[in-house]
């Protein structure tokens, strides 16, 4: 009876429901009849969500005996932070955002950037830049690109690094104002020990660096929901069990690492947070003034940068008012009916570039009372092995709704120039960008303020690959769009004005010679030249 009971509910089940078979067994026969006996499918539900706490429970615990001593209190920690996540994933049902609640921001909640830098500059400039900490999340892998090891290693301009730029620009601000602004890097168990290695380059460099890991998480068995890891190793067998669980884990990790207390003790009053591949965020001292000197004698304690949308941007993350609060909205949020209306341009203008401002004094307390709430992200992986599994991960820009007085402001497109491929690279390494203090500025030679789209084929894929495909970089400064597909390569001093898309069919090699201009040309197969 219980059997044909089981099958007719497990439906119901959201996701517990694939777990529900392997945890029949186990279940206590009392607890089920008494589930049964009530109120069907809820009740049944609640002794499957406890079932599997309990088993998952005992799974950390025996993981955790195999911690050295040196590790245990960290791995405790990590632990436990896991399974306040897993309970949370256990207890949502559905699509995290109603989407009828929804509504477009008041106006004053997004402030345009011209009418932030209106206000100009306080004479003490230096003593709000004082009070600032910049932290650059590097905890992501340059695998998407072909590269082993950390991302922010990967020579980007004249051969310097992400993090070679970022430390120029931060030794730039602290030599011009005098000042003592450091440099925090949040790695993760993939990047800490590369990174580490690294930072001795910058000893004698003017700016203090620091390091803190975030947490290192278990990947879950899609079918079981059970953690694949036996134990706390992540090599051999283990190499692929552990995972980094998002950048929203900052706010535990940074003040489980101390430093949070560290710099508070120091009189430190905000931290700037962003991407270490987005070129574009770097100190902006009118952002800083309007928090360090609010106009209204209101403290703001968290703001967001976003920016306008083009077409390219249309699955990005974008504010929204709910239940009274900004609230940051993601695709992975919406429901499927209402997809295409979060995709629109003209209904949902703006989207997040994770550059952020926070309030130190803020973090500690809302870490402190347990309250910073930020949305499961449940992100699917397939491992080497074939295994089916999803870890469960956190954004930093979703804990807004948590803070106090929080603010949007619209910037420059100029300050969101992420590089998360080869295509984005070119554009980097190109002359539509000149190079002062680790800071990348648009050229002024370039007529437009857009930056040309550029879309390369998978022959450009790894950073490997597309350098030796460019024996210089061609002038860009006339380019609107650029599609390149198959196997082409440039000579030195080519010159691409317009739109040009160059096209080699399967078999086919296409080499652009020495000193070509291309307007406005489509090439293909057999190095034909069209106009476009």
């Amino acid at each position: 009876m219980w059997r044909a009971e089981f099958v007719s509910i497990e439906k119901s089940l959201g996701p517990l429901g694939v777990v529900a078979v392997v945890c029949y067994g186990s279940i206590r026969q009392t607890d089920l009849s008494k589930a049964m006996s009530q109120d069907g499918a809820s009740q049944f539900q609640e002794v499957i969500r406890q079932e599997l706490e309990f088993s998952v429970k005992k799974e950390l615990e025996k993981i955790l005996t195999t911690a050295p001593s040196h590790e245990f209190e960290h791995t405790k920690k990590d632990l436990d932070g896991f399974r306040k996540l897993f309970h949370r994933f256990l207890q949502e049902k559905g699509p995290s955002v109603d989407w009828g609640k929804i509504q477009r921001p008041p106006e004053d909640s997004i402030q345009p950037y011209e009418k932030i830098k209106a206000r100009g500059l306080p004479d003490n400039i230096s003593s709000v830049l004082n009070k600032l900490v910049v932290v650059k999340l590097n905890g992501g892998l340059g695998t998407s690109m072909g590269c082993k090891g950390p991302k922010s290693l990967i020579g980007v301009r004249n051969e310097n690094t992400f993090l070679d730029l970022t430390v120029q620009q931060i030794e730039h601000l602290n030599k011009s104002y005098n000042t003592d602004v450091p440099l925090v890097l949040m790695n993760s168990f993939n990047t800490d020990e590369d990174t580490k290695k690294i930072l001795q380059k910058y000893n004698h460099c003017r700016v203090k660096i620091y390091t803190f890991n975030q947490s290192r998480y278990p990947r879950i068995n899609k079918e079981s929901l059970l953690p694949v890891a036996k134990d706390v190793s992540y090599s051999g067998e283990n190499t692929e069990a552990w995972y980094p669980p998002g950048h929203g884990d900052i706010y535990a990790s940074f003040y489980n690492s101390g430093l949070l207390d560290t710099f508070i003790g120091e009189g430190k009053e905000y931290i700037f947070v962003s991407n270490i591949d987005n070129l574009g965020a770097t100190v902006d001292l009118y952002i800083l003034n309007h928090l360090m000197n609010p106009p209204n004698g209101k403290p703001c304690e968290f703001v967001m940068e976003v920016t306008n949308k083009t077409r390219a941007d249309v699955k990005g993350g974008t504010l929204t008012q709910y239940e009274g609060k900004l609230r940051l909205v993601e695709i992975a949020q919406v429901p499927k009916a209402h997809v295409d209306e979060f995709k629109s341009v003209s209904k949902f203008k703006i989207f997040n570039t994770n550059n952020l401002w926070i309030s130190l004094a803020a973090v500690k307390r809302l870490q402190e009372q347990n309250a910073i709430d930020m949305e499961i992200i449940v992100n699917p992986k397939t491992l080497d092995g074939g295994l089916n599994v999803i870890q469960l991960e956190t954004a930093v820009g979703a804990a807004i709704k948590s803070f106090e007085n929080s603010l949007g402001i619209n910037v420059p497109r100029s300050r969101f120039l992420p590089v998360k491929t080869t295509s984005d690279l070119l554009l980097v390494m190109s002359n539509l960008y000149s190079l002062n203090a680790g800071s990348l500025t648009m050229s002024e030679k370039r007529e437009f303020p857009t930056v040309p789209l550029v879309k390369l084929g998978s022959s450009f894929t790894k950073v490997q690959d597309y350098l030796r495909r460019f024996e210089s970089i061609p002038d860009m400064l006339e380019l609107d769009h650029l599609t390149v597909s198959g196997d082409v390569t440039f000579g030195k001093n080519v010159s691409l004005k317009g739109t040009v898309i160059i096209i080699a069919n399967h078999g086919d090699r296409i080499d652009i010679p020495p000193g070509a201009v291309l307007e406005n040309k489509i090439v293909s197969g057999n190095l034909r030249i069209l106009d476009h």
